[in-house]
């Protein structure tokens, strides 16, 4: 099947290459200021939401969950990759980290604040993202918002691309923003960046919030851990 199919491909190709990928992403928010702007600007909007618990899904070594902590929020971690999840613990033993699937998360319904996938979106095939956008918005409570990282496409339909560890598709914001909106989020604000010097392709983001229901509050939700 292609579901698990792609997802022990991606698993096992992490695995090969954690500890050199995470010293090559080690220091790359540090020369970024605009993705630290975007994720400065997610952790306020947390933070003004009821600072919720938030997940980064797919976290690889750990280094923006640590850098949202930093910024104020209560996160966690979740990876594919048990070298990772392993190298994530062992650099950040304060915060949490767990092996689990974008596809599948272990929380319980409208149990986070935030959700954050950082360029880990990117490996999942086109025909699979409307279902995984449905988890991040079933995990998410009302009112909670959702960031994404992706490398840009100029052309609506997912471009596949041969990235270094795994195959990886690059989208269009705009058509990644429709996505979101059918998966039932509301958007606020999409983004596309041109690519630094040591990037091969431009980024995407879009940033967009779980509208709450017209006239009503919510219940505090826990996290199924």
């Amino acid at each position: 099947m292609t579901g698990p199919s792609h997802l022990r491909t991606t698993r096992a190709a992490y695995d090969a290459v954690a500890v050199k990928y995470a010293e090559f992403v080690r220091a790359e928010l540090d020369r970024r200021p605009l993705d630290r702007a975007l994720l400065a600007a997610f952790a306020e909007l947390v933070r003004a939401g009821g600072a919720g618990r938030v997940v980064d899904v797919g976290c690889g070594p750990g280094r923006i969950a640590a850098h949202l902590n930093a910024l104020g929020l209560t996160v966690f971690g979740v990876d594919l990759s048990p070298a990772m999840v392993g190298l994530a613990r062992q650099q950040y033993p304060d915060l949490r980290f767990y092996e689990g699937s974008m596809t599948d998360l272990e929380l319980v319904d409208g149990a986070l604040g935030g959700v954050v996938s950082w360029f880990s979106l990117i490996h999942t095939p086109p025909e699979q993202v409307p279902g995984v956008l449905a988890e991040f918005h079933r995990v998410l409570a009302p009112g909670g918002h959702l960031l994404l990282a992706f490398q840009a496409g100029d052309d609506p339909l997912a471009e596949p691309f041969d990235h270094t560890v795994a195959v990886a598709y690059r989208w269009s914001p705009d058509r990644m923003a429709d996505l979101v909106r059918q998966a039932g989020f509301a958007e606020v604000a999409r983004l596309r960046r041109e690519a630094e010097r040591d990037e091969r392709f431009p980024q995407g983001y879009v940033l967009a919030r779980r509208p709450e229901p017209a006239g009503g509050s919510t219940d505090e939700r826990t996290v199924a851990r």
